[in-house]
């Protein structure tokens, strides 16, 4: 595992909801970093549901908390970005969908740090391009198809 070009940390606001500990993070963002490199400074929030609907509400204009932003800085190259995770929300999806919550957590890790890497997924076209990357970056950690719903069956 090679993080060399990102200077990573973890902000811990609020604390439980099966958060992964900075080994499960480093594991996911090298794993993005190995088929997509990364560089610059990354910051990994973990906020509660109020901190996630502000946000949310400030930069996407819906007003409620959701389960990962991401803050890109692309004219600032030695920013990589933020993402900001709300817990509660994720643990809430990760039992709805029937998910081991780690996975839940390394698919939306990955899945911000894409969207920092320039990816997106407002036409059709690119949502497909985007899932085939989170899909197989997460293959490698041995983790399913976060969209095939019948591999997470309980």
């Amino acid at each position: 595992m090679s993080l060399e070009q990102i200077d990573w940390t973890v902000q811990r606001v609020a604390e439980g909801h099966d958060a992964p500990a900075d080994t499960d993070f480093a594991r996911w963002i090298a794993a993005v970093d190995t088929r997509l490199p990364l560089a610059g400074e990354l910051t990994l929030r973990l906020v509660d549901r109020e901190e996630s609907q502000s946000l949310n509400a400030q930069w996407r204009g819906k007003d409620k908390p959701t389960n990962v932003l991401s803050f890109g800085y692309g004219d600032v190259p030695e920013l990589l970005g933020d993402l900001v995770f709300c817990g509660p929300v994720v643990a809430e999806e990760a039992m709805a969908q029937g998910k081991p919550p780690l996975h839940h957590w390394a698919h939306l890790t990955t899945h911000g740090l894409l969207h920092l890497s320039g990816y997106d997924h407002e036409l059709s076209s690119d949502a497909e391009i985007m899932e085939a990357e989170e899909i197989a970056i997460l293959a490698t950690l041995g983790i399913p198809n976060p969209y095939n719903e019948t591999q997470h069956a309980a």
